[in-house]
């Protein structure tokens, strides 16, 4: 092995570990389902969630223009990647690993990095629950698809679920953070479900009215239920291999449970607590038996 070959190599592993660390910080739930996957999708699973750490961030930023342009910074950055040009960055140089590695999909990260961009530019709420179905699809499904490619999985049956999976997730994660939202004078809750509950903007902004938000969120949260028992149900169809994969839907559940259990106040402190409302201790011993019975 010549010495460039080492240091490349060397440069890669110290890659992965920083994506390592990056998800147990900032996605400690994600991280823990990632254990449950075989090392190389286990490689790329870490690499795919931290890149979805760094676009998320990048809306974080009260400054709409530096939001934008780590967006463009990425989006230049991945298809530097396709061209065999990799910046000099530890994410890029993970994700150039496992996508030569595994022969990723770019249009999922080009639906992921769209996505957050027409987020940014969002004046108001979202008009319906379909249209934070489409958000949810194309970031937390999209990340899912790829993880899928990574474990060698091109199955339809194990695509659906992970879509529901998916959207399921990203419905739930968006309901718990709405006070990160609101104090940013932002809301994912429709339109027209908050307008169905008598639920106005100024209310959740102040965390007024709790009684139909709590309404409307137990609408948006009804219908993420619904897609974690619609993916559940397909698991007969699924190769063993995608369960694992799949795990996501496990904090999820635990998560809308969470919800249901303080009436759907998406203010309520338990929310914060541990991992989805739950110790860590507790959420490994889940992640762990369905790992064990081939379950999500």
């Amino acid at each position: 092995m010549t010495t460039s070959t080492t240091s490349s190599s060397t440069k890669v592993r110290n890659a992965l570990a920083y994506c390592v660390q990056q998800v147990r910080k900032y996605d400690y739930a994600n991280y823990l389902c990632a254990l449950h996957l075989p090392p190389a999708p286990r490689a790329a699973a870490f690499a795919l969630r931290a890149f979805n750490i760094e676009t998320a961030q990048a809306g974080d930023s009260r400054e709409m223009s530096l939001a934008m342009m780590r967006l463009v910074w990425w989006r230049d950055a991945i298809d530097g990647i396709y061209k065999k040009r990799l910046l000099e960055h530890p994410v890029v140089q993970a994700l150039g690993s496992v996508i030569t590695e595994h022969h990723l999909s770019k249009h999922w990260f080009t639906r992921l990095l769209e996505a957050r961009s027409l987020d940014l530019d969002m004046a108001t709420s979202p008009t319906d629950i379909s249209e934070i179905e489409r958000y949810a699809e194309d970031t937390s499904s999209a990340l899912l698809y790829l993880t899928l490619e990574a474990a060698g999985v091109r199955n339809t049956a194990a695509d659906h679920a992970a879509s529901h999976i998916g959207k399921s997730a990203g419905l739930a994660l968006l309901l718990r953070a709405s006070p990160y939202h609101a104090a940013r004078r932002r809301s994912y809750i429709p339109l027209d479900v908050a307008a169905k509950h008598g639920l106005a903007q100024e209310d959740l902004y102040r965390g007024k009215n709790l009684e139909a938000l709590s309404s409307a969120v137990h609408e948006v949260a009804s219908a993420a239920s619904a897609h974690l028992e619609k993916a559940r149900s397909l698991s007969g169809t699924i190769p063993a291999a995608a369960k694992p994969v799949l795990l996501p839907a496990v904090p999820t559940g635990v998560l809308l449970d969470t919800l249901q259990k303080v009436d759907f106040n998406v203010f309520d402190p338990t929310l914060t607590r541990g991992v989805c409302g739950i110790s860590p201790l507790w959420m490994q011993l889940q992640l762990k038996w369905n790992s064990y019975k081939g379950t999500y």
